[in-house]
């Protein structure tokens, strides 16, 4: 795995660029990505390019051994472009302009906007695209960051017409699928079709998911007209894209189909506190994460790009932009950068190399302090240099659990929670966390994959049944659990003929009829564990394999397949994974409190996220806090 960081020439003398990159490259750096937020600088003015520096700074960089990971500056377009074309900016759901003054200002369905974008791309990758010193490229930064996703633009209202028009054909094959007969809102033409804001009551949740797939279609389009660019002009290299954490306004998948390695941006610290992750945990894992937030997201990012993933952005120190930003346990950055190449990272770029005195970001820690000083995290990364150079090349190892992730089940749970705590990532992500602390390695999956070669199978939730799911399912050779609201929504957001689960009903042999959502604070008994949340009636001509106090089923069993009709709170979920690995012959390993356990092809990685030291038994040994060890297989 290679190490990286972040760096922006423009932010500094030029006098100082050479001794920054020979610094870089004493560390352990070889990777650096620059450009992405340059475009005043390489356009100050309309149509007039200004090579220069951006030329000097590649081959200053170069000529300390460095290679170059060339953003390109759509996220940042400068005033003139705004000014030149002020409705290219998106406009909120409340119906305000997201103005200019900091990133990301532009709608993705602007036309206006994306031919500047073609230009000044075309521009960049006729320049630099057979470069020596170019390793990879990054289209824009972080597509969606700042709630830039959905923009309900007049641009963005004229494409969501055509988009309707070419899904649906007629206005009134969209009135049928919609069900716009209720409350009138039929429409006789597709002109007539606004995006989904500023009603007075809620939309039509159709209406949302539609335009939800849209906005995510938009993202992936605009992504793909800077790639086909690019891989006109550079062939062979290496496309990326940075995408983020906790985030699923659009589909990683479909962007990730475009690219060649799927990097995100990893701040285990600022995540952890901006989440829904309890007061107690908050505390415990202040200064090092929550132990499978990282983890969650490596796995998740592999499965988005043919399993070529890395970290674009390591968080090094303290960042700005969460309601508390504390500073991580010594040790904690080596440990997030061995833990990425434990899950197969091919990089990983700490963000930033200095910190800016200037601006939005100059809270937000690097490698170097404003003066220039070594930050406590440089010397970090040179231990994990040095690691990665002892221990050589590591391969994913085959993980026996496969995870499915679905984004549009995220906008299904969003638009139409039923419960405000009924939170589709957090589903997803305790469903991990208990594989992981069961010792299990993970594979997170979109619902398209093939699922052959895994030895069990985990869907937290998947309301929208994709065709051919259900017989993939009943393919499938080992234990399966299906979570709750799993095929209770047709593609077009009603209720399914027959009830939910729908197409999974004969799989499941249940059919729900009622759901209920709890109030925070409800919890009903069960044997050794509680119903909170959610909890959904079931009849089945099978007994029940679980059930609560009052004898109500929540969890049912046919063939190997397993329904569970409540939200699954983390006792019932550690009995489920315990009951699926016996039936699978997978061996589990109980871990302690912030420990976890990850195998590569030729090493298992154990890492301790505890602020204090652990006995590990497995280990027979006391791992200190931020912490890990390395056997070979």
């Amino acid at each position: 795995m290679k190490l990286g960081c972040c760096y922006y020439p423009e932010h500094w003398p030029e006098e100082w660029w050479a001794e920054d990159a020979r610094r870089m490259a004493e560390m352990g750096l070889s990777l650096v990505r620059i450009g992405e937020f340059a475009w005043s600088r390489i356009e100050p003015e309309p149509g007039h390019y200004d090579w220069g520096w951006l030329d000097r700074a590649i081959e200053t960089l170069a000529s300390a051994g460095l290679k170059v990971i060339l953003g390109t500056p759509t996220a940042t377009p400068p005033k003139w472009l705004v000014d030149r074309m002020p409705d290219m900016v998106a406009i909120d759901e409340q119906g305000r302009p997201r103005g200019f003054g900091s990133r990301r200002h532009y709608c993705f369905s602007h036309e206006g906007y994306r031919a500047e974008c073609r230009r000044i791309v075309t521009a960049l990758a006729e320049r630099y695209g057979k470069h020596p010193a170019l390793a990879m490229w990054q289209t824009d930064n972080e597509y969606g960051c700042h709630d830039t996703v959905l923009s309900f633009s007049d641009a963005a209202a004229s494409a969501f017409r055509g988009w309707c028009a070419a899904r649906y054909g007629t206005p009134q094959a969209l009135n049928e699928a919609w069900g716009n007969v209720f409350w009138s809102m039929e429409y006789r033409s597709f002109a007539e079709i606004d995006p989904p804001h500023l009603t007075v009551t809620e939309a039509n949740p159709a209406h949302w998911l539609d335009y939800r797939r849209f906005a995510s279609d938009q993202v992936a389009s605009f992504n793909r007209e800077q790639v086909d660019i690019i891989r006109a002009h550079s062939p062979g290299v290496d496309i990326t894209h940075n995408f983020m954490g906790f985030f699923t306004e659009f589909d990683h998948h479909d962007v990730g189909r475009d690219i060649d390695v799927a990097t995100w941006d990893s701040y285990p610290l600022g995540f952890l506190e901006q989440f829904w992750f309890s007061d107690a945990e908050k505390r415990a894992y202040l200064r090092q994460g929550h132990p499978d937030i990282a983890a969650f997201h490596h796995d998740l990012y592999r499965g988005c790009s043919n399993g070529r993933w890395g970290v674009m952005e390591q968080q090094p120190g303290p960042v700005n932009w969460a309601r508390f930003n504390p500073a991580p346990l010594p040790g904690m950055v080596a440990l997030w950068t061995l833990e990425a190449c434990a899950h197969g990272a091919e990089l990983t770029s700490y963000f930033r190399w200095r910190q800016a005195p200037f601006a939005q970001e100059q809270m937000h820690a690097g490698l170097l302090r404003p003066d220039s000083s070594e930050a406590e995290a440089a010397e970090e990364v040179r231990t994990a240099a040095k690691v990665l150079a002892e221990i050589g090349p590591q391969a994913c190892a085959k993980a026996p659990v496969a995870l499915v992730f679905s984004y549009e089940a995220a906008w299904v749970v969003g638009i139409q929670p039923q419960g405000k705590s009924f939170r589709y990532l957090e589903l997803v992500f305790e469903a991990y966390s208990a594989l992981r602390q069961k010792g299990l390695d993970v594979d997170i999956v979109a619902p398209s994959a093939d699922l052959s070669g895994y030895r069990m199978l985990v869907v937290p939730t998947l309301p929208i049944v994709p065709q051919g799911f259900a017989e993939k399912l009943a393919a499938f050779d080992g234990p399966v659990l299906l979570g709750p609201r799993s095929g209770s929504k047709t593609a077009s957001f009603c209720i399914p003929d027959g009830l939910a689960p729908g197409a999974l009903r004969d799989l499941t042999g249940v059919t729900v009829t009622r759901v209920e959502s709890l109030r925070d604070g409800v919890a009903e008994p069960a044997e050794s564990f509680a119903v909170t949340r959610w909890r959904e009636d079931v009849a089945s001509d099978d007994a029940p394999e679980l059930v609560d106090a009052a004898g109500r089923t929540v969890v049912s069993y046919k063939d190997g397949v397993r329904y569970c009709a409540i939200w699954p709170d983390r006792a019932l979920l550690a009995l489920l994974v315990e009951r699926m690995a016996a039936e699978a012959g997978v061996e589990l390993r109980d871990l302690p409190e912030g420990i976890r356990v990850r195998r590569t092809q030729a090493h298992v990685f154990t890492f301790n996220y505890a602020a204090q030291p652990v006995f590990v038994p497995h280990l027979g040994a006391t791992l200190p806090p931020a912490s890990w060890h390395l056997n070979p297989r």
